[in-house]
């Protein structure tokens, strides 16, 4: 008889299944009272092994509706400055960006007081879609000064990344980066463009990127909780 908890058990079993296709992203599974009969297990330990399956990202759960296999997430490292193109082409993922609106706005005191800018000083605000094999998976909004990029166009961002832009066009590269991680959930905008329902939790990233001492880049993005995972190194 094996000395392995029944409910991890069932979580191997059921991981398996997952992993070699048997069942299908989106697809359904059985429910708690038919994996009950089917593996001859008590509802506690079924629905343990369930929880334990949605925390690591296996499986989600739609009210009303059932339980469902997961897409798997994208890892994001920490440890390094990185790019979502350069990220999603090293996952063999096609990346593009949809540029959802491009203007220039005049900074009030506290969107100033976050970019180190003066009130009224001109930044261009661009909010993207980011998405990966046509998946949209982040929505971002991203202020960056006119003086720094003057010509900057929404044309340059359809066409190339961000920071290519910055480098090729204005020889200004990204030294440093800080980015600020909080839960969040996600607006009715947000939830249209990433094929969410409004109100479902996400992850609120807040960067600040930076040429030498000079701001250059400060956005805010959503991103899709059942997408992403993040991991930071501590040594």
């Amino acid at each position: 008889m094996s000395k392995v908890p029944l409910y991890l058990q069932l979580i191997e079993d059921l991981t398996k299944k997952v992993d070699n296709g048997q069942y299908q992203i989106h697809e359904k599974l059985p429910s708690e009272r038919e994996l009950c009969d089917v593996y001859d297990m008590s509802r506690i330990t079924v629905r343990q092994a369930l929880q334990e399956l949605e925390r690591e990202g296996y499986i989600y759960k739609l009210h009303g509706k059932g339980t469902f296999v997961a897409p798997k997430t994208y890892n994001q490292n920490l440890v390094k400055l990185y790019s979502f193109t350069e990220e999603m082409k090293a996952m063999d993922k096609r990346p593009t960006t949809k540029v959802i609106s491009f203007q220039k706005i005049a900074l009030d005191e506290r969107l100033a007081d976050k970019v180190n800018l003066a009130p009224m000083d001109e930044v261009f605000q661009i909010v993207r879609l980011r998405l990966a094999d046509d998946e949209p998976l982040m929505y971002e909004t991203s202020y960056v000064p006119k003086r720094t990029f003057p010509n900057l166009t929404e044309k340059d961002l359809v066409e190339r990344p961000m920071y290519d832009v910055f480098m090729q066009d204005y020889q200004v590269g990204v030294t440093k980066a800080i980015e600020r991680f909080s839960a969040t959930s996600v607006r009715k905008e947000e939830a249209f463009q990433l094929g969410m329902i409004a109100d479902q939790p996400a992850m609120l990233i807040k960067r600040f990127a930076y040429h030498n001492d000079e701001l250059i880049e400060y956005t805010i993005s959503v991103a899709r909780g059942d997408k992403f995972d993040y991991t930071v190194e501590l040594t």
